[in-house]
């Protein structure tokens, strides 16, 4: 009995101890257990964090690489309907200008915008008959030529504005607004804008329009062609007074602030100024291009003149500012010939040009690339009730037939411009044409 009790402590004693190291052996395995998990969960926190940095690495927005844009401008001169320019576009069921603009429409199409100056006025039946010179009474299928043509925008004020009074005023405002033709110059009410800054290519151009008033006796009154405008017309024209220039300079630099608050990067003046048939600028024209070049105008561009005048590079005073001035794009279309004009005998008013410049901009700078002229000359021929007119490039003269006109009329154009553009293009560091 005694034997057999000791033999159950041995094995209470072994159980006890088997016990003690089973119960080690456990808390070894788990305290190793806690030790590499802890490792792991270390060594993966690590991991988390160099992920997360390599996320937002890989997430950080590069710096936005904005691409230079371009815009080209294309300007052209004084568009004109004539007595007998209306007899040839006449048809059976009303008149069709589309010959004037069909040798020159793919050079309006690929510029960015594209310019003329539209000097008549769209009066319809309720202002009588449709007649040219003296006063500018046009149908308004003419509208739509220029449309089709590629002419995007219209300069409006000029010495012929108010030939069908202040009717006729507004509604060819009217009805350029209808056939979608953007236009400055003249409104058709008061709360049309005095300029536009019309945004191409992601680059904003302040554009605005003035003529020149003749002389009159009401210094109330505004006088175009040497007769008073009705004074509710007033404010419906931007023009200046060479006798009181002063107040344009004021107005010139008030429209400029407007523009730069209205966001526009380049500023460009179309006047209507000069003498008729001269081929050189006067006076008034160089002092006021002086004077809207120190204001900061980047381009002006001229008319009236119906001939090409010089093109001039200015340098502001007291500063560094540059401007180019062409001083007359001549006639973009008219029935101004050779044979029928005394004051200018030799051809020059059948004579223009276009005018183009291309402006860039580069990290939010914009500058002035390049200019360029290509002459233009008018043909007249017989076709429909009468004559037709279509205005050629010459940038080629390999027209059969026309040629030697074509070659003539360049070489008017070109001795005109040509220094003063070589010039130009020379400061701008562009092709050189006309040298």
């Amino acid at each position: 009995m005694k034997k057999r009790t000791r033999r159950q402590k041995a094995i209470l004693r072994r159980n006890i101890f088997l016990s003690i190291c089973a119960v080690c052996l456990i808390g070894i395995i788990a305290l190793t257990s806690f030790i590499v998990s802890t490792i792991f969960k270390g060594n993966d926190k690590v991991g988390d964090n160099s992920s997360n940095a390599n996320s937002t690495e890989s997430i950080t927005p590069e710096p936005e690489v904005i691409p230079d844009t371009f815009a080209t401008v294309l300007s052209i001169g004084d568009i004109m309907v004539h007595q007998t320019q209306l007899t040839g576009a006449k048809t059976s069921d009303g008149y069709d200008f589309s010959a004037f603009f069909k040798e020159t429409a793919t050079y309006y199409k690929k510029a960015d915008l594209t310019i003329g100056n539209l000097e008549l006025t769209f009066g319809g039946s309720e202002s009588g008959s449709f007649k040219g010179y003296p006063a500018f009474n046009t149908p308004d299928q003419l509208a739509d030529a220029i449309k089709n043509s590629g002419i995007n925008m219209l300069m409006t004020s000029n010495n012929h504005s108010n030939d069908t009074g202040f009717f006729g005023l507004k509604r060819t405002a009217s009805v350029l607004k209808e056939k979608g033709i953007e236009f400055t110059g003249t409104k058709e009410t008061l709360e049309d804008p005095k300029y536009l800054v019309k945004e191409v290519n992601g680059i904003k151009i302040g554009i605005v329009n003035f003529t020149y008033e003749t002389p009159g006796s009401d210094p109330d009154r505004k006088y175009l062609n040497g007769g008073a405008i009705k004074q509710e017309a007033n404010d419906y024209i931007n023009t200046f007074s060479y006798q009181r220039i002063e107040k344009f300079y004021t107005e010139a630099e008030d429209i400029i602030k407007g523009m730069k608050n209205d966001g526009a990067e380049f500023i460009t003046f179309y006047m209507h100024w000069g003498e008729e048939y001269q081929l050189s600028a006067n006076t008034w024209q160089k002092s006021i291009a002086q004077k809207l070049s120190n204001l900061g105008v980047d381009i002006i561009i001229g008319g009236h003149p119906h001939v090409v005048q010089p093109v001039e590079l200015i340098h502001a005073e007291g500063g560094d500012h540059t401007t180019i001035c062409i001083y007359s794009l001549g006639n973009a279309v008219s029935n101004q010939r050779r044979e029928l004009m005394s004051s200018s005998p030799k051809g020059h008013t059948e004579d223009g040009v276009m005018f183009s410049y291309t402006l860039k901009k580069s990290n939010g700078q914009v500058s002035l690339q390049s200019i360029n002229i290509i002459p233009t000359w008018v043909k007249k021929y017989s076709g429909g009730s009468g004559y037709k007119y279509t205005i050629y490039p010459i940038d080629s003269t390999e027209y059969s037939g026309i040629s030697s006109k074509l070659k003539e009329s360049y070489e008017r154009t070109k001795s005109i411009i040509k220094d003063g553009l070589t010039q130009c293009q020379k400061h701008l560091g562009c092709e050189i044409t006309f040298e």
